[in-house]
């Protein structure tokens, strides 16, 4: 019976084994990325949403929410550009007494290009809609 050298077989194992472990953190960075990201949205939109549903009317609930939304992408301090707030103030034509809704979305572009993963885009764009019940018996 003969022993077979087993020399260099540490630098194989570390050849193939480096690139996997670095692919699989990458990965891991790149889904808490998002979620967090996601996260900040829903928050940032829930925002807007609670702000425009205070409001009057529907043109100072759209500036409310917009820049209550805007705000809270900014004091989240995430990776996001191209932020747009998109409001629909709808139910403000509903007459005083009937349920109505108001709903904010928030987008943006998440830049991913620092993370050089294979299959992930250098960029993502994110967003997140809430909605808040308007003061039913409001007055304009």
């Amino acid at each position: 019976m003969t022993r077979r050298d087993e020399r260099g077989s540490a630098a194989i194992e570390a050849a193939i084994g480096v690139p996997a472990f670095a692919l699989f953190v990458g990965l891991i960075i790149f889904g808490g990325r998002t979620a967090s990201t996601h996260q900040a949205l829903q928050s940032a939109a829930g925002d807007g949403a609670r702000s425009a549903s205070l409001a009057r009317d529907a043109q100072t609930a759209q500036s409310q929410a917009r820049e209550a939304a805007v705000a809270s992408v900014a004091n989240q301090k995430i990776d996001c550009s191209g932020i747009d707030v998109t409001v629909d103030t709808t139910d403000f034509n509903k007459q005083p007494g009937v349920q109505g809704w108001v709903d904010v979305t928030v987008a943006c572009r998440l830049d991913l290009s620092d993370l050089a993963v294979p299959g992930v885009p250098g960029s993502r764009i994110m967003r997140a809609t809430m909605s808040s019940p308007i003061d039913t018996w409001r007055e304009p």
